[in-house]
């Protein structure tokens, strides 16, 4: 049996009839084309079937879509773009010395000859759609056009002099032509990045290349590629700007750049870390004139934000905002502050750093080089007579210990820990040496956090949930019918709006323990967190990924969001 029987048969299988399969055979001596992409232009098959089926029968892997960071955009460096598309062939990545090209049509063997002149090792081909294939070629070959497109003036790699004077540089204004390229190109990498709403900028040196990244609403996003040989000289620029050692390569440095765009005046933490491939560059972009936001406009609602609110107006104790790096715990205790603060409060702050200033509030920087830790400067800052204070992060007993006697001894206690949820912030400060009476009698509130991605309301689209996205988020159908218009939800898609990202900001999910008589016991018999936290549930506590399935219903985030950021959550509850 030849190859197009066999197709045709799973075809059958699929439920093609005798008729169609007749009409399309007519189409296709017609019109001169195969008789497959008759089919499919009568809508008898459709195309994602199709390419399944015909990869299963040749015996070749199937790709229904790709991730366009897996591909090794090296492979395609030297592929002009009408090749690609003319052919619908993109190499993809090598496996075991054997280089795999996604092909549109696997059967057309001629394709991969045209492109074994470019490599010297084998090609296998991978069968994909048309649809996503040519999606990831326009995708790929964009990217490699704009790096063309801000590289094509650099034509050396002079070093930058360290005696520039670019303490304060507004690169908004900045005229290219008398710019020397490789400002041009760092300057470009920090406007794109503002543009895009970008809060880190990543970049990391390869063997053969350099990755310029974004963190945009928390996750990293690849935007361009400059050649290895520019390296030398983005780093050494970034380094003048942030006042470092140029030719101190074998050992981590942190700096600061001050810059201004379009009047706002952006703060930029730099830090460096040497690897195989040379030194690598995080920096961390903070709007110095960002307004500081309300409780309200964070995601906090409900019985949340109506506890929230009482426990801050309290005149003592201490309340806990735990959550991994980049949770918004920061911007929980600002808005709590900043809700707070008046002239009849003397709040004082210890902090590293301080990310934004608060008019009538006393902000102390932590400098451990003369050794201003966070324990020396909270002994300090209590005795300029406090009635508020928030320090940055509880790191160690001794900082918990100081924490622990200021709000005995009347003080409200805003501050951070690194817990996954509510109540393991009370094993946490017992892990480091604070007694289970002293937690029980201080602690008045623990609340945990995670930040997740808005929709774009551009181009969400509402879906049904399936069964088994629903059982995640513990929601029945009956409650998404109640609280939902027929019980839609809605996910991501991507269009010029939010970049292609589906998503557009961030808001955040909260999971509030008040620690009231019953929680207090619990935890003076030093039983664990988990136990704590099933009480606080029975008294109805909502955990984190209830507060996340509540913004689903409500259309701000997709249920994909809230699993990806609460899959702690759910462990934790397994796990106890």
């Amino acid at each position: 049996m030849n190859f197009e029987h066999r197709l045709v048969s799973a075809l059958f299988d699929q439920g093609l009839t005798d008729d169609q399969l007749e009409r399309a055979r007519e189409m296709a001596e017609e019109r001169g084309v195969k008789l497959t992409d008759a089919l499919v232009h009568l809508q008898m098959v459709d195309p994602l079937v199709l390419a399944r089926i015909t990869a299963e029968q040749l015996g070749v892997e199937f790709l229904e879509s790709l991730e366009i960071d897996e591909i090794v955009v090296d492979l395609s460096a030297d592929l002009p773009v009408s090749f690609a598309k003319g052919y619908k062939i993109l190499p993809l990545w090598e496996r075991d010395g054997v280089i795999q090209v996604a092909v549109a049509d696997p059967m057309d063997l001629g394709r991969l000859d045209a492109l074994r002149m470019n490599f010297d090792r084998p090609l296998e081909p991978v069968a994909m759609p048309d649809g996503p294939l040519m999606d990831a070629i326009n995708v790929i070959f964009d990217r490699r056009a704009a790096a063309d497109q801000v590289m094509s003036d650099i034509a050396d790699e002079q070093v930058i002099s360290s005696e520039e004077d670019i303490a304060q540089i507004d690169i908004s204004d900045a005229d290219a032509d008398d710019e020397a390229p490789i400002i041009r190109l760092v300057n470009a990498i920090l406007n794109q990045a503002l543009k895009e709403r970008a809060s880190d900028i990543h970049i990391e040196p390869f063997e053969r290349h350099i990755a310029v990244r974004f963190r945009v609403d928390g996750v990293l996003h690849e935007k361009l590629q400059p050649p290895k040989r520019f390296h030398a000289s983005i780093s050494s620029r970034l380094k003048v700007m942030a006042g470092l050692d140029i030719a101190e390569k074998r050992i981590p440095q942190d700096g600061r750049i001050k810059i201004k765009v379009s009047g706002k005046e952006i703060d930029i933490r730099l830090s460096t870390l040497p690897t195989s491939f040379g030194e690598r560059i995080v920096m961390r972009l903070l709007d110095k004139t960002a307004v500081l936001k309300d409780l309200s406009t964070i995601g906090m609602a409900g019985d949340v934000l109506r506890d929230i609110n009482n426990l801050i107006l309290s005149s003592y104790g201490i309340i806990l905002v735990t959550g991994p790096t980049g949770s918004g715990k920061t911007t929980s205790l600002y808005a709590s502050l900043a809700k707070i603060n008046s002239p009849v409060r003397n709040i004082i702050t210890v902090e590293d750093p301080v990310e934004y200033q608060i008019g009538g509030i006393g902000q102390v920087q932590v400098n451990t080089k003369v050794g201003l830790t966070f324990a020396a400067g909270l002994r300090s800052i209590l005795r300029q007579d406090p009635d508020v204070v928030m320090i940055g992060e509880i790191r160690d007993g001794e900082t918990a210990e100081i924490a622990i006697q200021a709000s005995l001894t009347g003080h409200l206690v805003f501050s951070t820990l690194h817990t996954n949820d509510a109540a393991s912030a009370v094993t946490r400060l017992v892990d480091m040496g604070v007694e289970p009476y002293l937690v029980s009698s201080s602690v008045i509130g623990m609340m945990a956090q995670r930040l997740v991605r808005t929709l774009c309301d551009a181009c969400k689209r509402p879906v049904v949930p399936t069964e088994a996205e629903l059982e995640q988020l513990s929601l029945t159908r009956e409650q998404l019918l109640q609280q939902t218009q027929g019980g839609h939800v809605f996910e991501a898609v991507g269009c010029q709006e939010c970049l292609d990202n589906g998503y557009r900001g961030r808001t955040g999910i909260y999971e509030l323990l008040v620690v009231d008589d019953d929680i207090r016991q619990l935890i003076m018999q030093n039983l664990p967190s988990s136990t704590i936290k099933k009480r606080a549930i029975k008294k109805g506590m909502r955990t984190l990924r209830d507060d996340g399935a509540l913004k689903v219903m409500k259309g701000e985030t997709s249920i994909a969001e809230v699993l990806r950021v609460t899959q702690d959550d759910l462990l934790d509850l397994e796990g106890g």
